[in-house]
């Protein structure tokens, strides 16, 4: 019987630890694409999920050849008022003010639709328009996950295995979350309310003030048990039998 390399069974538990964390912090690219994907025909969900998630694959191995730059990134760039700004942290309050603001147009949008149907026909996105959007977002996500990665692991090649194998899962779980938040509009809410705290997060990330998404994720998990004892116990309405 042959031997398992014994650095590479040294690898494999950071391997899986790796993809499990980047699992985790890639929830927030899956529902945003999710909600977008919402925005275009049916024919067209699937194909912005799938070049959505790609691109985001290709976007941290791109930037996995360019280590040594995401790592300097972390160097302090300018000082203001005693709070330090490196290029990770402009970066993140980029990212952080963006998805504060489609989370915000989001909502507005879905109350708007509730209150009035018409307003909803006046709202068109191209495939295109929210492929850019993706690709912004995906650019922050993607240093961010970099830098953990180099954090938590020193073999290059156990990074580019864990953003392909996270990328893949990710791929097989778009699909039947962005069903489930379409089928259910209340989770929609929920959702675009998940990505407003993440915006927050990665606005004081990016100012100096460390907020554990531990927090976020278990606040959000609660509120979505909530939603779901609140939906199976409320009973559904009816239609009058046609006279």
């Amino acid at each position: 019987m042959r031997e398992i390399n014994p650095r590479m069974a040294e690898a494999i538990i950071p391997l899986l630890s790796l993809v499990a964390l980047e699992v985790i912090l890639g929830i927030d690219n899956i529902i945003f694409i999710s909600i977008l994907a919402d925005r275009l025909p049916d024919q067209q969900r699937k194909k912005l999920r799938f070049w959505g998630l790609t691109l985001a694959m290709l976007m941290r191995l791109i930037l996995l050849a360019f280590i040594a730059w995401i790592l300097k990134l972390d160097t302090t760039l300018f000082t203001i008022s005693g709070t330090a700004f490196t290029g990770k942290g402009l970066i993140l309050i980029a990212g952080g003010l963006f998805l504060l603001y489609k989370s915000t147009k989001e909502i507005y949008h879905k109350t708007e639709v509730a209150a009035n149907p018409v307003a909803g026909l006046r709202t068109n996105a191209t495939f295109t328009q929210l492929l850019g959007e993706i690709i912004i977002l995906d650019l922050v996500f993607s240093v961010d996950s970099i830098i953990t990665a180099v954090g938590m692991v020193q073999e290059l090649w156990v990074m580019y295995a864990a953003v392909i194998i996270t990328v893949a899962i990710m791929m097989l779980a778009a699909g039947p979350i962005s069903d489930f938040i379409r089928r259910h509009p209340s989770f929609k809410i929920l959702a675009l309310c998940f990505l407003l705290m993440i915006g927050v997060a990665l606005l004081a990330d990016g100012l100096g003030f460390h907020i554990p998404k531990g927090y976020i994720y278990f606040s959000m998990a609660f509120a979505f048990l909530v939603d779901v004892i609140q939906m199976k116990t409320t009973p559904k309405k009816t239609e009058p039998p046609i006279a």
